[in-house]
Protein backbone atom coordinates (compact mmCIF):
# COMPACT_ATOMS: atom_id res chain seq x y z
CA UNK A 1 0.00 0.00 0.00
CA UNK A 2 1.46 3.56 -0.40
CA UNK A 3 2.40 5.61 2.00
CA UNK A 4 5.45 7.43 3.52
CA UNK A 5 8.13 5.84 3.91
CA UNK A 6 9.34 3.84 7.02
CA UNK A 7 13.00 3.01 7.86
CA UNK A 8 13.60 0.07 10.42
CA UNK A 9 16.31 -0.04 12.65
CA UNK A 10 17.19 -3.38 14.19
CA UNK A 11 20.11 -3.66 16.54
CA UNK A 12 21.44 -7.29 16.64
CA UNK A 13 23.62 -9.01 19.06
CA UNK A 14 24.29 -12.71 18.75
CA UNK A 15 20.78 -12.98 18.03
CA UNK A 16 20.60 -15.67 15.13
CA UNK A 17 18.01 -17.59 16.83
CA UNK A 18 14.96 -14.87 16.51
CA UNK A 19 16.99 -12.96 13.43
CA UNK A 20 15.63 -14.96 10.94
CA UNK A 21 11.50 -14.08 12.13
CA UNK A 22 11.93 -10.92 13.23
CA UNK A 23 13.59 -9.90 9.36
CA UNK A 24 10.86 -12.28 7.38
CA UNK A 25 8.19 -10.77 9.29
CA UNK A 26 9.05 -7.23 8.10
CA UNK A 27 9.81 -7.47 4.77
CA UNK A 28 6.33 -9.02 4.93
CA UNK A 29 4.91 -6.00 5.83
CA UNK A 30 2.54 -3.96 3.62
CA UNK A 31 4.22 -0.58 3.79
CA UNK A 32 7.17 1.24 1.74
CA UNK A 33 10.06 0.50 4.34
CA UNK A 34 13.87 -0.10 3.96
CA UNK A 35 15.67 -1.74 6.55
CA UNK A 36 19.10 -1.19 8.60
CA UNK A 37 20.49 -3.94 10.65
CA UNK A 38 23.19 -2.97 12.87
CA UNK A 39 25.30 -5.65 14.59
CA UNK A 40 26.70 -5.45 17.54
CA UNK A 41 29.78 -7.54 16.96
CA UNK A 42 27.93 -10.83 17.11
CA UNK A 43 30.03 -13.74 17.88
CA UNK A 44 27.84 -16.16 16.63
CA UNK A 45 26.16 -17.01 13.19
CA UNK A 46 23.83 -13.82 13.25
CA UNK A 47 25.49 -11.85 10.38
CA UNK A 48 25.59 -14.64 8.37
CA UNK A 49 22.21 -15.45 9.02
CA UNK A 50 21.07 -11.70 8.08
CA UNK A 51 23.49 -11.85 4.73
CA UNK A 52 20.96 -14.84 4.14
CA UNK A 53 17.99 -12.85 4.47
CA UNK A 54 18.27 -10.09 3.04
CA UNK A 55 20.50 -11.24 0.11
CA UNK A 56 20.97 -7.80 -2.44
CA UNK A 57 17.97 -5.80 -1.79
CA UNK A 58 18.58 -2.56 -2.37
CA UNK A 59 16.09 -1.41 0.46
CA UNK A 60 18.21 -3.42 2.96
CA UNK A 61 21.52 -2.47 4.45
CA UNK A 62 23.80 -4.33 7.10
CA UNK A 63 25.99 -2.21 9.61
CA UNK A 64 28.38 -3.81 11.70
CA UNK A 65 30.49 -2.59 14.83
CA UNK A 66 33.84 -3.86 15.79
CA UNK A 67 32.63 -3.91 19.36
CA UNK A 68 29.20 -3.83 20.99
CA UNK A 69 28.59 -0.26 21.49
CA UNK A 70 24.90 -0.55 23.11
CA UNK A 71 21.15 -0.38 22.14
CA UNK A 72 21.32 3.19 22.12
CA UNK A 73 24.46 3.97 20.12
CA UNK A 74 23.54 1.75 17.61
CA UNK A 75 20.26 2.47 17.46
CA UNK A 76 21.36 6.58 16.61
CA UNK A 77 23.59 4.56 13.77
CA UNK A 78 20.46 3.47 12.20
CA UNK A 79 18.70 6.45 12.48
CA UNK A 80 21.77 8.28 11.11
CA UNK A 81 21.68 5.79 7.77
CA UNK A 82 17.94 6.19 7.26
CA UNK A 83 16.15 8.24 5.65
CA UNK A 84 12.05 7.83 6.28
CA UNK A 85 9.92 9.87 7.63
CA UNK A 86 9.14 7.96 10.26
CA UNK A 87 11.67 5.14 11.67
CA UNK A 88 11.18 2.27 13.97
CA UNK A 89 13.39 0.69 16.52
CA UNK A 90 12.98 -3.08 16.64
CA UNK A 91 14.03 -5.74 18.86
CA UNK A 92 15.52 -8.74 17.30
CA UNK A 93 13.39 -10.96 19.23
CA UNK A 94 9.46 -9.52 17.99
CA UNK A 95 7.98 -10.83 14.95
CA UNK A 96 5.43 -8.13 13.61
CA UNK A 97 2.14 -8.69 11.42
CA UNK A 98 1.60 -7.46 7.80
CA UNK A 99 -0.38 -4.76 8.87
CA UNK A 100 1.28 -4.26 12.33
CA UNK A 101 3.02 -1.17 10.91
CA UNK A 102 0.70 0.31 8.82
CA UNK A 103 -2.22 0.43 11.86
CA UNK A 104 0.60 1.97 14.40
CA UNK A 105 1.38 4.22 11.25
CA UNK A 106 -2.09 5.30 10.72
CA UNK A 107 -2.63 6.33 14.28
CA UNK A 108 0.80 8.63 14.06
CA UNK A 109 -0.51 10.46 11.20
CA UNK A 110 -3.94 10.92 12.69
CA UNK A 111 -2.85 12.38 15.70
CA UNK A 112 0.28 15.15 14.48
CA UNK A 113 1.65 16.06 17.63
CA UNK A 114 1.91 12.12 18.42
CA UNK A 115 5.98 11.80 18.43
CA UNK A 116 5.52 7.81 19.07
CA UNK A 117 3.75 5.00 18.59
CA UNK A 118 4.25 1.48 20.92
CA UNK A 119 2.03 -1.59 20.07
CA UNK A 120 0.50 -4.60 21.42
CA UNK A 121 3.33 -6.54 22.47
CA UNK A 122 2.37 -10.31 22.87
CA UNK A 123 4.47 -13.21 24.66
CA UNK A 124 4.84 -16.29 22.68
CA UNK A 125 1.28 -17.44 24.16
CA UNK A 126 -0.72 -15.02 22.98
CA UNK A 127 -1.40 -13.22 26.18
CA UNK A 128 -0.44 -9.50 26.58
CA UNK A 129 3.18 -8.67 27.72
CA UNK A 130 3.97 -6.29 30.23
CA UNK A 131 5.20 -2.41 29.67
CA UNK A 132 3.55 -1.39 25.95
CA UNK A 133 1.30 0.40 27.67
CA UNK A 134 2.45 1.78 31.09
CA UNK A 135 2.90 5.05 33.56
CA UNK A 136 6.59 6.41 34.20
CA UNK A 137 8.54 4.36 37.26
CA UNK A 138 8.47 7.23 39.53
CA UNK A 139 10.96 6.38 42.48
CA UNK A 140 7.58 6.09 44.38
CA UNK A 141 5.70 3.90 41.66
CA UNK A 142 8.70 2.05 41.74
CA UNK A 143 8.55 1.54 45.05
CA UNK A 144 4.90 0.60 44.86
CA UNK A 145 5.70 -1.90 42.83
CA UNK A 146 8.89 -3.74 44.75
CA UNK A 147 6.77 -3.72 47.91
CA UNK A 148 3.94 -5.27 46.05
CA UNK A 149 1.81 -1.88 47.80
CA UNK A 150 -0.49 -1.77 44.13
CA UNK A 151 -2.58 -4.66 45.99
CA UNK A 152 -3.85 -1.44 47.63
CA UNK A 153 -5.17 0.43 44.81
CA UNK A 154 -8.66 -0.37 45.67
CA UNK A 155 -7.88 1.72 48.67
CA UNK A 156 -5.80 4.53 47.33
CA UNK A 157 -5.31 5.80 43.61
CA UNK A 158 -1.53 6.63 45.20
CA UNK A 159 -1.11 2.83 45.42
CA UNK A 160 -1.48 2.07 41.67
CA UNK A 161 1.13 0.93 39.85
CA UNK A 162 2.95 1.88 36.48
CA UNK A 163 2.00 -1.16 34.40
CA UNK A 164 -1.25 -0.65 32.83
CA UNK A 165 -1.38 -4.19 30.93
CA UNK A 166 -3.84 -5.87 33.63
CA UNK A 167 -6.69 -2.56 32.34
CA UNK A 168 -9.01 -3.56 29.88
CA UNK A 169 -7.88 -3.27 26.27
CA UNK A 170 -8.68 0.34 24.30
CA UNK A 171 -10.61 -0.24 21.92
CA UNK A 172 -8.34 2.23 19.81
CA UNK A 173 -5.30 4.41 20.76
CA UNK A 174 -4.42 5.85 23.58
CA UNK A 175 -1.81 8.57 25.27
CA UNK A 176 0.51 7.20 27.77
CA UNK A 177 3.32 8.23 29.45
CA UNK A 178 5.54 5.79 28.10
CA UNK A 179 5.89 2.49 25.69
CA UNK A 180 8.62 -0.17 25.51
CA UNK A 181 11.56 -0.24 23.30
CA UNK A 182 11.02 -3.18 22.05
CA UNK A 183 8.93 -1.44 19.18
CA UNK A 184 8.85 2.52 19.01
CA UNK A 185 7.73 3.98 15.38
CA UNK A 186 9.19 7.54 15.59
CA UNK A 187 8.16 10.71 13.54
CA UNK A 188 11.25 11.84 12.42
CA UNK A 189 10.63 15.69 13.10
CA UNK A 190 10.02 14.87 16.68
CA UNK A 191 13.65 13.40 16.64
CA UNK A 192 15.15 16.33 15.22
CA UNK A 193 13.16 18.23 17.65
CA UNK A 194 14.54 16.48 20.62
CA UNK A 195 17.12 14.60 19.59
CA UNK A 196 18.14 10.98 19.36
CA UNK A 197 18.29 8.49 22.62
CA UNK A 198 20.97 9.05 25.08
CA UNK A 199 23.64 7.26 24.73
CA UNK A 200 24.37 7.07 28.44
CA UNK A 201 22.20 4.23 28.38
CA UNK A 202 23.99 1.14 27.49
CA UNK A 203 21.00 -1.05 27.42
CA UNK A 204 18.13 -0.53 29.21
CA UNK A 205 15.91 2.54 29.98
CA UNK A 206 16.46 4.51 27.04
CA UNK A 207 12.98 3.77 25.95
CA UNK A 208 11.32 5.48 29.05
CA UNK A 209 14.32 8.34 28.73
CA UNK A 210 12.90 9.01 24.81
CA UNK A 211 9.52 9.28 25.94
CA UNK A 212 9.72 12.07 29.22
CA UNK A 213 11.62 13.87 26.71
CA UNK A 214 9.46 13.89 23.98
CA UNK A 215 6.67 14.70 26.98
CA UNK A 216 8.52 17.35 28.04
CA UNK A 217 8.73 18.69 24.27
CA UNK A 218 4.94 18.81 24.72
CA UNK A 219 4.55 15.48 22.28
CA UNK A 220 2.38 12.64 22.82
CA UNK A 221 3.68 9.22 23.41
CA UNK A 222 0.36 6.66 21.55
CA UNK A 223 -0.36 2.95 22.74
CA UNK A 224 -1.80 1.29 19.57
CA UNK A 225 -3.80 -1.77 20.55
CA UNK A 226 -4.51 -2.55 16.94
CA UNK A 227 -1.22 -2.77 16.00
CA UNK A 228 0.26 -6.42 17.43
CA UNK A 229 3.82 -8.21 17.75
CA UNK A 230 4.86 -11.23 19.05
CA UNK A 231 7.50 -10.62 21.32
CA UNK A 232 10.04 -13.62 22.62
CA UNK A 233 11.94 -11.08 25.07
CA UNK A 234 15.23 -11.30 26.03
CA UNK A 235 16.50 -13.40 22.92
CA UNK A 236 19.86 -12.00 22.79
CA UNK A 237 20.81 -11.60 26.76
CA UNK A 238 19.86 -15.22 27.92
CA UNK A 239 23.86 -15.93 27.82
CA UNK A 240 24.70 -12.96 29.87
CA UNK A 241 21.97 -12.67 32.73
CA UNK A 242 24.13 -10.97 35.26
CA UNK A 243 25.78 -8.29 33.08
CA UNK A 244 22.07 -7.34 31.38
CA UNK A 245 20.99 -6.73 35.28
CA UNK A 246 24.26 -4.49 36.06
CA UNK A 247 23.17 -2.26 32.69
CA UNK A 248 18.84 -2.20 33.35
CA UNK A 249 20.37 -1.24 37.33
CA UNK A 250 22.64 1.15 36.08
CA UNK A 251 19.73 2.86 33.30
CA UNK A 252 17.34 2.64 36.21
CA UNK A 253 20.02 4.70 38.61
CA UNK A 254 20.65 7.41 35.45
CA UNK A 255 17.29 7.34 34.91
CA UNK A 256 16.24 8.45 38.04
CA UNK A 257 19.07 10.96 38.54
CA UNK A 258 18.69 12.48 35.39
CA UNK A 259 14.58 13.30 36.07
CA UNK A 260 14.29 13.03 39.51
CA UNK A 261 16.83 14.81 41.33
CA UNK A 262 15.33 18.47 41.35
CA UNK A 263 11.72 16.42 42.49
CA UNK A 264 12.76 14.57 45.39
CA UNK A 265 14.26 15.37 48.60
CA UNK A 266 18.92 14.26 48.49
CA UNK A 267 18.14 11.95 51.11
CA UNK A 268 15.15 10.13 49.14
CA UNK A 269 17.27 10.06 45.91
CA UNK A 270 19.95 8.39 47.58
CA UNK A 271 17.92 5.62 49.42
CA UNK A 272 16.46 5.18 45.93
CA UNK A 273 20.15 4.58 44.62
CA UNK A 274 21.16 2.23 47.24
CA UNK A 275 17.76 0.15 46.86
CA UNK A 276 18.56 -0.10 43.08
CA UNK A 277 22.38 -1.58 43.86
CA UNK A 278 21.17 -3.83 46.83
CA UNK A 279 18.24 -5.25 44.18
CA UNK A 280 21.09 -5.79 41.82
CA UNK A 281 23.37 -7.41 44.43
CA UNK A 282 20.46 -9.58 45.15
CA UNK A 283 19.74 -10.82 41.83
CA UNK A 284 23.03 -10.93 40.94
CA UNK A 285 23.49 -13.66 43.58
CA UNK A 286 20.77 -15.39 42.92
CA UNK A 287 21.32 -15.87 39.28
CA UNK A 288 24.86 -17.02 39.85
CA UNK A 289 24.13 -19.24 42.68
CA UNK A 290 20.82 -20.88 40.74
CA UNK A 291 23.78 -21.25 37.56
CA UNK A 292 26.50 -23.01 39.37
CA UNK A 293 23.62 -25.18 40.53
CA UNK A 294 22.60 -25.89 36.64
CA UNK A 295 25.73 -26.54 35.97
CA UNK A 296 26.99 -28.93 39.30
CA UNK A 297 24.11 -31.27 37.89
CA UNK A 298 24.66 -31.14 34.35
CA UNK A 299 26.63 -34.33 32.74
CA UNK A 300 29.92 -33.84 31.44
CA UNK A 301 28.76 -33.89 27.76
CA UNK A 302 26.72 -30.98 28.88
CA UNK A 303 29.71 -28.96 30.34
CA UNK A 304 32.01 -29.86 27.75
CA UNK A 305 29.30 -28.66 24.97
CA UNK A 306 28.76 -25.55 26.61
CA UNK A 307 25.02 -25.32 27.69
CA UNK A 308 25.08 -25.22 31.31
CA UNK A 309 28.68 -22.84 31.38
CA UNK A 310 28.19 -20.37 33.84
CA UNK A 311 28.81 -16.88 31.89
CA UNK A 312 28.51 -14.33 33.98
Amino acid sequence: MPGPLVSIVIVTFESRNDISECIRSVLASDVPLDLIVIDNASRDRTVDRVVHLIGKRPECRLICNNENVGFAKAVNQGIAASRGQYVLALNPDAMLFPDTIRIALKALEARPKAALAGCMLLNPDGTEQAGARRSLPTPWRALVRVLKLYRLDALHPRFHGFLMNQEPVPRGPIEVEATSGAFMLVRRSAIEQVGALDEGYFMHCEDLDWCVRFGQAGWKVLFVPGAKAVHKKGGSTRARPIRVEFYKHRGMVRFYGKFFRHRYPSILMWAVTVAVWARFAAKASFMAITSLVRWEISTPETRTGGAGRYVP
